[in-house]
């Protein structure tokens, strides 16, 4: 370098080291810390006397315009004679075994179906990424036999990662199948969560 631009790169660098020690140095005088806002707040909601009303579904009158409720299922005694009446008990009965079809019912089944679709798309991503390494592995070596043996595994990974394509595909289907079901049956959609 020359004089004059080694002048100039050091008037730049002094000036760089300037300007990022202030703006390192700066705090802004308004700025709190994390301990003094929750000190603030803590000390804000110790004097509140009377908590706030929480409004839930519960509360509000049948037919109001919110969530609709699921239908009670409902049991009739049979008449003795009544063999008709006696299968909607024999029903009914049946019907008691299956479990609630409530919100956590749908949370829980959505919640199993997703657990299971990012298990199998983990899966198939690390599979992929195997398929990769055996492959480059292959190429890079120079013994037929031990490429040989990379090819086979190599194989044997693609035919997983079209398993476990295919298993993703279904479990895709599944999550599709039980929003439709949950549709159909007149469930809230924030059941579905």
């Amino acid at each position: 370098m020359s004089a004059p631009n080694t002048c100039r790169f050091r008037a730049l660098a002094t000036t760089l080291l300037v300007v990022v020690g202030l703006a390192v140095s700066a705090r802004p005088s308004g700025a709190q810390s994390l301990g003094d806002v929750a000190k603030k707040e803590e000390d804000r909601r110790g004097t509140i006397r009377v908590p706030a009303k929480v409004y839930t579904n519960k509360d509000l009158p049948p037919g109001s315009g919110g969530t609709p409720t699921p239908p009670v299922a409902t049991t009739e005694k049979p008449a003795d004679g009544d063999a008709a009446a006696k299968s909607k008990t024999a029903k009914g009965e049946d019907a008691g075994k299956e479990p609630v079809k409530d919100r956590a019912y749908w949370s829980e089944k959505l919640k199993s179906l997703q657990q299971q679709l990012d298990r199998d798309q983990g899966y198939a991503t690390a599979l992929q990424s195997r398929i990769n390494a055996l492959t480059a592995d292959a190429v890079n070596r120079d013994d037929p036999i031990q490429r040989s043996r990379l090819e086979q595994d190599r194989q044997k990974a693609v035919a997983e990662l079209g398993r476990l394509t295919t298993a993703v595909a279904d479990d895709e289907k599944a999550i599709a199948d039980l929003h439709e079901e949950a549709r159909r049956a007149g469930v809230p959609p924030g059941w579905l969560r």
